[in-house]
């Protein structure tokens, strides 16, 4: 059973119900592949006196509780989203930056494996494809 109520995430998870909480949940959820100044924008809409550090250690909180994923599909900004406890990937557009959950052709965890493991237990393997999307290849074109 997936759990979407906020109060009910937290609580599974034996989080704090806090107000900043609950409003990066519905952030994150609302807005996927939101950077952290992105999620403390919209925060600050809701709860205008929210500091930037307690917004940013929500999204610590509730990443290291497994409520929310952040990624690095490069260009040095971590991005969250809350599609967590699947096997997915994205696609990154190289012009506009449009990033796209894709479900893993394997299903399962990791779905590729390097030449040598050095002795690692590996977990999870991170995909990330990169081209044009739609718009911008018809733009280019």
């Amino acid at each position: 059973m997936t759990l979407t109520d906020p109060v009910e995430q937290l609580r599974s998870v034996g989080l704090r119900v806090t107000r900043p909480r609950q409003a990066v949940i519905g952030v994150v959820r609302d807005h996927p592949h939101a950077t952290a100044p992105e999620v403390f924008a919209a925060v600050r809409e809701a709860l205008p006196s929210v500091s930037q550090q307690a917004v940013y250690d929500c999204l610590g909180a509730l990443s290291e509780a497994g409520l929310l994923r952040r990624i690095d599909i490069g260009g040095g900004v971590s991005r969250y989203e809350s599609r967590v406890g699947d096997n997915h990937h994205h696609l990154v557009c190289t012009s506009c930056g449009t990033i796209v959950d894709i479900d893993c052709a394997t299903g399962e965890a990791p779905c590729l494996s390097p030449d040598h493991d050095h002795g690692f237990d590996i977990a999870h393997a991170d995909v990330v494809y990169r081209g044009l999307c739609p718009a911008c290849r018809a733009a280019r074109e």
